[in-house]
């Protein structure tokens, strides 16, 4: 028994080493991730490739998160992690060409990038630092995400432009509360598998993106 108020058990000091040494790879695991999407994108876009349609996109997206959730306890799942977000930079070129493509586009680009890492660091410095609980936001975003997903299927098959800026202004919040949620899981100790909290924040990176473009790209009168 540690009979010492003022110094960790030695299960204590174990789970802070353990929680450190999860969020240091995931972190470290993020980064490549975004590097290999940056550079997909970068490539679809200079190859002026076709996007893949909404179906492709669908399956592939699901198919490869199926895979990387049933392997992400062996090296097999780093290696669907990058096949995920290779895709997914892949699918972001030609959405980045068309906005590129508008009398204003490149100001759009740039302040959509400028947002969405200043949302990331911003939120995850707050969720370290203050180290509070997020964890009550579980449900609610879970919910959210379904809700926000299956409108802006609608507001794409049923073509209906209001509906689909309502439902990026969602994901705005909901992607900016997930970062929330997934950093303070690592920190305490609610997620311990880094290729999972690595394909979370990248999920929410990716459409905080996709979500600010659309938004900047209506304010700026381009949409």
């Amino acid at each position: 028994m540690n009979t010492n108020p003022l110094m960790p058990s030695v299960n204590e000091q174990v789970d802070v080493l353990a929680t450190n040494k999860v969020l240091r790879n995931t972190y470290a695991l993020l980064s490549m991730t975004l590097l290999f999407s940056a550079l997909t994108a970068a490539t679809s876009l200079a190859l002026n490739l076709p996007h893949p349609g909404i179906l492709i996109t669908l399956v592939g997206y699901f198919g490869l998160l199926f895979a990387v959730y049933k392997f992400r306890d062996s090296a097999y799942g780093l290696a669907f992690v990058f096949a995920l977000t290779g895709f997914m930079g892949y699918t972001l070129g030609p959405v980045l060409s068309g906005y590129l493509n508008l009398a204003n586009g490149s100001q759009i680009v740039t302040n959509a990038l400028l947002g969405t890492g200043l949302l990331f660091v911003g939120l995850s410095a707050y969720a370290l630092t203050s180290k509070k609980d997020f964890s009550f936001m579980g449900s609610f975003l879970m919910v959210g995400i379904i809700v926000a997903f299956l409108a802006g299927l609608g507001a794409f098959f049923f073509e209906m432009p209001t509906l689909s800026l309502v439902v990026s202004a969602m994901f705005v919040l909901l992607m900016s509360g997930l970062i929330l949620y997934e950093t303070s899981n690592i920190i305490h100790g609610g997620e311990t598998n880094y290729i999972l909290a690595t394909v979370s924040l990248y999920v929410a990176i990716f459409n905080l993106l996709t979500s600010l473009l659309h938004l900047l790209g209506f304010m700026s009168g381009e949409e």
